[in-house]
């Protein structure tokens, strides 16, 4: 939300605060600015612009149509200025464009002003045209002025500019009544203690009369509950036109666009009152308004030309055949205003704030109507606005009040009475404050006191303060008109925690993986922990003295409980080959269960399968098969969800794995992935490659740290090089990686291998690895020297330490 300080000075009187003194003042009592913006009306605000009188005006000699001029610009001396317009004479009123001076005479070019010669002849200036300093169009000479301001007088004055100062205010949805720059200014009349105008121009209510009942509308509600009040006038015989400047300016200060006077009026009055209002054109509305729910199904053509199907739960205005506006949030396009109109009738009511939020959000439209109705506006304010609108449409419009006011307001809204004591005041606040000064602050904010003991107070709050109905909600109203930092500080503090540091929560934890993993297109499987012992009689990786037997077996394939995740998955996977389902990815939390000397003992994994493709075939491309890569990338992932630090990885090949990585953080095996050794997947029916990854679920929780370390982003790009490097064919990226990362810790900050190579144009015991280094410096461009220097203490601990040979 937008509040203007030109529009709310006039509210309030705040001339001698700076933009920045309202911002603190408004932030510290409830209306947070979350910006201020300066508002030109002339890009440039005219600055450097004077009026001036031209004392003289002489032929140039070197230029037929150029004249010498010598100018009062209201400084000790006269300056000279070389002018080329035709119209330029002694005696005359004139802008100038003083040295230095930035024009604008379009917002998207510009030129500044430069002291110089003109064909040999100095010129300390410009005499300037409207359209050059954004004032107009034309072009056809100089703009002459019909003035008696002195000579020096900033341009910006003789034009009447209104530069403003804008705040963006994040208005909370329990603080409608700040919604408007009145409510704005009811909060800095108390903060201030400075009276503030009467609700609308008094002058402008006063003046306000019907002038006849020609146009007579009968207004008829059909549910009072959703239309607690409705309120309207007619006026006719109004002429269409542009708004006067004055308002066009508060407009467009807060970012709205102009329309016509009518239209303009309307927004002028619900951004200055927060009370939204509607005019249709007299001609569509007939002799009949109806308040009430739509037919499911109907359509209707709003303001921005969408045809959309209304709800049965819409609440709509309509003339006695057809409806004409969605009430509170957006006007129908056949009976909004236009240029033909002639007669409207104003509309100024009190909609439940449930039925205009839920039409709001069914039909995704959002109106500064709809911003506040669905917070809820003041019902108090419906005839005042009304009438304040009408008054300035008949002064800027013309026309006349053809109509009495209708209201029909058959149950008003009653003020919320609380009963507040001063004993709560000073235990919920921390401090006395002197019941006078409570009392104060209430009235200032249009609370009244009903009663008044030595320990309590009977107050009533209007109903435009939707938030404040409780005790402890009158307290707050206290205190941030009080203010926070008028709270004085003890001598001595103790404070309690909020809250206990909370204990890793595995189950979180568990939630935050398995949404990740159901993400990357895994399913979450839940397997039996009963298992057949014939696996561990047949796997060397398994221990036969650590099965927890089964004492009452229903099946010789259920004896025992399972040391391994993986039979168990590999099982599920059998089972969906079996049906042609062999592109597989699937995981699951369960446990191991193991016998020994000291009794039985239960371990908590994660177990990750991928087989089959990972992507399927399409006339794009062919199907890609799943490999090592795509369940590892996997298990990364976790690490880098439960921010697991220090890990490390080195290369494996046993009964169950016919190669893989195991990863290892503080010195504790947390992981191991790889390819399942063929043997062990024959063991349950399975042909095709499994991918496996067996995760320490316990370690991992143990390990997991919310200490999370943000860094800015690099300023300074980064560098990429590449090595081809060949070594023995049993060494690991994994030794090249670490190597690398022990070598150079400042600057290398990626590693990657992206070929690897066996093959006829090597020895058989050899391979070669094509990897890329990414270097960065974050405090400076790094210079070719210094990635040379890197580049050749890598290459030397390569050829050291790993016996590498560095292909050229």
């Amino acid at each position: 939300m937008k509040i203007s300080l030109n529009w709310l000075s006039s509210l309030v009187n705040i001339e001698d605060k700076t933009p920045q003194e309202i911002d603190e003042l408004l932030t510290m009592s409830g209306l947070e600015v979350e910006g201020i913006e300066e508002v030109e009306e002339v890009k440039g605000g005219l600055k450097g612009l004077v009026v001036a009188e031209v004392l003289t005006c002489e032929q140039h000699p070197n230029a037929d149509k150029l004249r010498i001029t010598t100018v009062d610009i209201g400084a000790e001396e006269a300056v000279q200025i070389v002018c080329g317009a035709p119209n330029v004479a002694a005696g005359q009123k004139v802008i100038v464009a003083t040295i230095g001076t930035e024009l604008y005479p379009s917002p998207t070019e510009s030129f500044k002003i430069k002291k110089g010669k003109i064909r040999g002849e100095v010129s300390m200036g410009m005499i300037c045209a409207e359209d050059e300093i954004g004032m107009g169009q034309s072009h056809d000479g100089i703009l002459v002025l019909d003035t008696d301001l002195a000579n020096g007088t900033p341009a910006a004055k003789y034009f009447n500019l209104e530069n403003d100062n804008v705040l963006e205010i994040g208005l909370t949805p329990n603080r409608v009544d700040g919604s408007s720059h009145y409510g704005a200014a009811r909060d800095l009349k108390v903060l201030l203690d400075r009276p503030i105008q009467q609700v609308a121009k008094p002058e402008l209510l006063e003046s306000f009369k019907v002038d006849n009942t020609s146009a007579t509308v009968q207004v008829n509600v059909h549910n009072n509950e959703a239309c607690p009040r409705y309120s309207g006038v007619t006026i006719s015989g109004i002429e269409i036109k542009e708004s006067p400047k004055w308002i066009k300016q508060r407009l467009t200060s807060i970012g709205l666009s102009p329309i016509n006077n009518v239209v303009d009026i309307t927004n002028y009055v619900l951004h200055e009152l927060g009370q939204p209002l509607h005019a249709f054109d007299l001609a569509k509305v007939g002799n009949e308004i109806n308040i009430k729910f739509a037919e499911e199904g109907q359509e209707f053509i709003t303001l921005d030309e969408e045809k959309r199907k209304l709800k049965g739960h819409d609440l709509m205005i309509a003339n006695a055949s057809e409806n004409m506006c969605i009430a509170g949030v957006f006007g129908g396009l056949a009976s909004g205003v236009t240029e033909s109109t002639t007669s409207i009738f104003l509309e100024s009511a009190y909609f439940h704030p449930d039925v205009v939020r839920k039409t709001s959000q069914g039909h995704s439209i959002k109106t500064d109507s709809s911003f506040r109705f669905e917070r809820g506006c003041d019902p108090n304010m419906t005839i005042t606005a009304l009438k304040y609108a009408a008054a300035l449409i008949k002064e800027y419009a013309g026309g006349e009040i053809t109509s009495d006011i209708v209201d029909v307001y058959p149950t008003p809204i009653e003020n919320f009475i609380i009963d507040v004591k001063f004993k709560n005041v000073d235990r919920l606040i921390g401090q006395a404050i002197p019941q006078d000064r409570v009392v104060e602050i209430l009235e200032g904010l249009e609370i009244s006191i009903l009663e008044r003991t030595e320990e309590t107070i009977k107050v009533s709050v209007p109903p435009f303060r939707v938030d404040v109905q409780r005790e402890a909600d009158i307290i707050e109203e206290i205190l941030r008109i009080y203010g926070f930092n008028s709270v004085e500080l003890s001598d001595s503090l103790s404070a309690d925690f909020l809250a206990s540091f909370p204990k890793k929560d595995k189950q979180i934890l568990q939630r935050k993986v398995t949404e990740m993993l159901a993400g990357s297109g895994c399913h979450e499987v839940m397997t039996n922990s009963l298992t057949t012992s014939k696996y561990t009689k047949e796997s060397s990786d398994l221990n036969e003295s650590e099965n927890v037997e089964i004492l009452n077996i229903l099946s010789a394939d259920l004896d025992v409980m399972r040391q391994s995740m993986m039979f168990s998955g590999l099982e599920v996977i059998n089972h969906n080959i079996r049906r042609q389902q062999k592109n597989i990815r699937i995981f699951e939390f369960g446990k191991t269960y193991h016998k020994d000397e000291n009794g039985y003992t239960e371990n908590e994994h994660l177990a990750l399968f991928v087989s089959g493709t990972s992507t399927d075939e399409s006339w794009i491309k062919k199907a890609t098969s799943s490999d090592f890569h795509t369940v590892s990338s996997l298990v990364e992932k976790i690490f880098d969800r439960l921010n697991i630090q220090g890990i490390s990885a080195e290369y494996i090949s046993n009964d169950t794995f016919a190669y893989g990585l195991q990863y290892s953080a503080r010195k504790k095996v947390i992981a191991t992935v790889g390819l399942v050794h063929p043997k062990a997947a024959k063991m349950t029916g399975v042909k095709q490659e499994v991918f496996f990854a067996d995760i320490n679920w316990t370690l991992l929780v143990d390990m997991y740290s919310a200490d999370y370390k943000f860094k800015e982003i690099p300023k300074f790009p980064e560098v990429r090089r590449d090595l081809s490097i060949v070594l023995d064919k049993n060494a690991t990226f994994a030794s090249i990686k670490q190597l690398a990362q022990k070598t150079e810790r400042k600057l290398l900050k990626k590693i990657n291998v992206f070929d690897v190579y066996e093959g006829k144009h090597l020895a058989a015991d050899l391979k070669s690895y094509s990897v890329s280094f990414i270097l960065q410096d974050e405090n400076k461009t790094l210079n070719e020297k210094a990635i040379d220097k890197v580049m050749n203490n890598l290459i030397k601990a390569f050829e050291t330490q790993l016996k590498a040979v560095i292909r050229k």
